[in-house]
C-alpha cells in the first residue's frame, strides 16, 4: 500500500499513524514494485532518477541489498533509470520497522516540488532460535577445471561431471570420460543436468539426452530428444520439465507424478517446500522474479532479490528448505543462503555462503545436500561445490 503527501514536514506523523491507518503488502516485492511506479511517475518516462538509501530496521545488509537492487530493477521496469548523472528526480529512500511490518519512506524532489511516499510489507514471524540462525551452510570443493561444469553429482566413490564436451567419471585417482556430440550446436548459456539411479544416470541437455552406466563398466550413449528434463521434487518424487528449445530456461510445460499437466510461466528453476504441511512450488522465472504457488500451482506469492538459481534440502532442524542465490551481475561474486516459508513469506535461516565467484549452476542432492557450480573470478576456473546444510548456528 502507498500513500502519498507534499513536503516531508508530516513524516514523523506519517511513521507512526500510516501504517495503522493502511494495509501492508504480503511481501517486499509488491511494496517495491509500487514505490517504484510512484517514483516513475513523477520523474517522467525515460528520465534518470538519483536515490539514496538508509536502513534503520533489523533487516540483515544482504537482504538491504537485495530490496535495494529489486527497487532498481522495478524502476527500470517502469521506464526510468537509476542514475548519478543529472537526475531529474533525487529520492532518500529510509527503511525502518515496527513488530508488525517493515516500512520504506521515499523522499522525493524534482525542481521545487517534492513528494513523500511509503509503502511497507509484512514482516514474517521468526523462526529462528532464541542462541542464533537455525542452521548454518558449508561448502567443499570436490572438482575443478578449465571447461564450463554444467553438473556434477558425487559417488561412492568418485565424482561425475557433466562438461559441454564430455561426460567424466573421476574415481580412485583415475579418469575415464565419453564424448557429447551435439546434434546441433550448443545455445550460447548451456545449461545441463545429472540424475543418477543406482549404477546408471541420466544425462539432460537441450536436443540431447543420454544414459549411462557407471558400474560394472562406465559407457554413455546419447541420442537427439527433446523429451522433458527430470527435477528432483523431493518427497513429491519428480517433476518432469520442458527445456526450451535453444534457450537456457524451462518452457513451463510440466508434469507431477500422481497429476495433470500443468502450464506455468517460463523458469530457470522449480523447488518444492512446504510449510506447516502444506506443499507448495517455488519458481526462478524469467524476468527476475521469484513466484510462490501452491499445490494446484496457483501463484500465492512472491520474492524479490533472489537469483535464478534455486535448490531444494532438507535439515531435521529446518524442515523443508530452499537454498538461494543473490541477484547480482553475471561476473559478480555470489553467495547462498537457506530459507524457509512463513506465512508464504521466505525467512532466512542462515547466513550467506560466499564464493569467489558467480554460482552458474545449484541443483539438488536430496535430503541435506546440493550441488553448486562457481566461475572462480581470480582463475576463471569451474569448481564443483558440495554443500551442506546443518543444524546449529
Amino acid at each position: 500500500m502507498i500513500a502519498g503527501v507534499n513536503g516531508t514536514a508530516v513524516l514523523a506523523a506519517l511513521l507512526i499513524l500510516l501504517p495503522c491507518l493502511s494495509r501492508a503488502a504480503d511481501d517486499s516485492a509488491g511494496a517495491l514494485r509500487e514505490l517504484a511506479k510512484k517514483t516513475a511517475t513523477f520523474a517522467g518516462r525515460g528520465e534518470p532518477v538519483s536515490i539514496s538509501w538508509r536502513n534503520l530496521s533489523p533487516l540483515a545488509t544482504g537482504d538491504f541489498n537485495q530490496a535495494r537492487d529489486a527497487f532498481d530493477g522495478a524502476l527500470r521496469e517502469a521506464g526510468v533509470r537509476p542514475s548519478e548523472v543529472a537526475p531529474v528526480v533525487e529520492a532518500r529512500i529510509t527503511l525502518s520497522a515496527n513488530p508488525a511490518q517493515y516500512v520504506l519512506v521515499e523522499e522525493a524532489r524534482k525542481g521545487e516540488e517534492r513528494q513523500v511516499w511509503m509503502a511497507f510489507w509484512k514482516r514474517p514471524v521468526s523462526t529462528q532460535p532464541a542462541g542464533g540462525l537455525a542452521v548454518t551452510l558449508e561448502k567443499k570443493l570436490l572438482w575443478e577445471q578449465d571447461e564450463q561444469i554444467l553438473d556434477a553429482v558425487p559417488l561412492s566413490p568418485g565424482l561425475l561431471v557433466l562438461s559441454p564436451s564430455q561426460v567424466s567419471l573421476h574415481a580412485d585417482g583415475a579418469a575415464q570420460a565419453a564424448p557429447l556430440t551435439p546434434p546441433r550446436a550448443w545455445p550460447r548459456d548451456l545449461r545441463g543436468h545429472l540424475r543418477v539411479n543406482g549404477g546408471g544416470f541420466r544425462v539432460y541437455l537441450p536436443g540431447m539426452a543420454c544414459a549411462g552406466t557407471v558400474a560394472p563398466s562406465f559407457s554413455v550413449e546419447c541420442h537427439p530428444s527433446d523429451e522433458p528434463w527430470t527435477v528432483d521434487a523431493g518427497t513429491r518424487g519428480i517433476l518432469l520439465a520442458g527445456f526450451a528449445a535453444g534457450r537456457n530456461h524451462f518452457d513451463g510445460h510440466l508434469a507431477v507424478a500422481g497429476s495433470a499437466r500443468k502450464a506455468v510461466t517460463p523458469f530457470y528453476s522449480a523447488v518444492p517446500v512446504e510449510e506447516s504441511g502444506r506443499p507448495y512450488w517455488m519458481l526462478s522465472l524469467v524476468d527476475g522474479r521469484t513466484q510462490i504457488l501452491d499445490a494446484a500451482w496457483a501463484p500465492v506469492g512472491s520474492v524479490a532479490g533472489w537469483g535464478s538459481d534455486l535448490a531444494g534440502a532438507e535439515a531435521r532442524c529446518g524442515g523443508s528448505l530452499v537454498l538461494a542465490t543473490k541477484a547480482g551481475e553475471a561476473k559478480d561474486p555470489d553467495a547462498i543462503r537457506a530459507y524457509r516459508l512463513v506465512n508464504r513469506a521466505p525467512v532466512a535461516l542462515s547466513g550467506a555462503l560466499e564464493f569467489s565467484g558467480p554460482v552458474t549452476a545449484l541443483w539438488s542432492l536430496g535430503g541435506n545436500a546440493a550441488m553448486a557450480v562457481v566461475n572462480d573470478l581470480a582463475t576463471g576456473h569451474y569448481q564443483a561445490y558440495l554443500v551442506t546444510v546443518n543444524c546449529g548456528g
